[in-house]
């Protein structure tokens, strides 16, 4: 399995993880349903990437104090980037599809391999489809986030 691949599969795993999660705690507290998707999510990727990649280093938003100190990264020729659970808020509303899980690999100084799963749409984009340039056919469009000022 190639980088780009591996990228997709863990997105999409975590991504259908995510829905159990969801499915799990629909009866939680909000606070309670976005706890348990970053950490089983963060959980998970940690754990897959160390078993098939172990060489490779892991930049993760939901890391630990303890992961985050480890200087290994800062100097790894392989650099795996996660988002374990974006739009947390989001996917601790019932019925919004609009959160992701993000995995990208940054080597030699540039990003090499990278997936945006969005399971809720049952959608992951991956390169090298993410990579390739679209015409843009259309008015531009402005995206702003309903609960953050832009």
């Amino acid at each position: 399995m190639n980088d780009h691949e591996l990228a997709a599969r863990l997105a999409t795993k975590a991504g259908d993880l995510l829905l159990d999660v969801r499915a799990d705690f629909a009866d939680a507290s909000p606070a309670e349903r976005k706890a348990a998707g970053d950490k089983q999510s963060h959980d998970f990727l940690m754990a897959e990437l160390s078993r098939l990649v172990p060489g490779d280093s892991v930049l993760s938003e939901e890391a630990t104090a303890d992961e985050r100190a480890d200087p290994a990264r800062l100097g790894a020729e392989r650099v795996w980037i996660v988002d374990p659970l974006d739009g947390t808020r989001e996917f601790s509303e019932l019925g919004r599809d609009d959160w992701a899980v993000h995995v990208a690999l940054w080597s030699a100084g540039e990003l090499v391999a990278g997936a945006v799963a969005l399971p809720a749409q049952n959608t992951t984009l991956s390169t090298p489809e993410v990579a390739a340039p679209r015409p843009f056919d259309g008015p531009p469009r402005v995206v702003v986030s309903r609960t953050r000022p832009p």
